[in-house]
């Protein structure tokens, strides 16, 4: 029983994010005139609504169709269901770590569905605090980012213990 209830906290944590991302996709795609900036803090925090065809800062927009189709979907795909089926295959892993990769998978899965359903991640965030500049991003990337970060924090604070983890249950497939 105490299984089922962790892959369903997980299943809720990936789903969460997934939902967040995609309801704040449809609003921006609703509400914000695309390539609009409306100023939300002066200068430092802006809405936007920006299609982007590529990766991250889009990378990848101008590749021929057959790379984009398999560097931008058929890979991230494949990457995703294994960590999604690693964190659900193994319950012992530590709570964090878990949370931190429900948090990348779900982030993962609301860019894909955007590239497999529209061809594109729309992107509306941009941040900029004195020389610190951001690129445009949505929640989907807020996800991936908090989760990737956790990661970090969980392998500094633990004196690699979390690298060992990460280690032998995902790249050992082990678990």
């Amino acid at each position: 029983m105490k299984n089922s209830i962790k892959r369903i906290f997980i299943i809720t944590i990936i789903l969460a994010n997934i939902g967040c991302d995609q309801v704040s996709k449809d609003i921006v795609q609703k509400k914000v005139i695309p390539g609009d900036y409306i100023h939300i803090l002066d200068d430092n925090f802006i809405l936007t609504n920006v299609e982007n065809t590529g990766a991250a800062m889009g990378l990848g927009q101008n590749w021929p169709t057959p790379a984009k189709f398999i560097l931008l979907k058929i890979i991230p795909a494949l990457v995703l269901l294994f960590l999604c089926y690693q964190i659900l295959k193994n319950n012992n892993r530590n709570k964090w770590l878990t949370i931190s990769f429900a948090f990348i998978i779900g982030g993962g899965i609301g860019n894909l569905l955007d590239r497999f359903v529209h061809g594109s991640v729309t992107d509306f965030f941009f941040i900029k605090i004195g020389i610190l500049k951001t690129g445009i991003f949505n929640m989907a990337d807020v996800s991936v980012t908090l989760g990737a970060l956790l990661i970090l924090f969980l392998t500094l604070s633990k004196k690699n213990e979390a690298l060992n983890v990460i280690n032998k249950d995902f790249l050992d497939g082990e678990g």
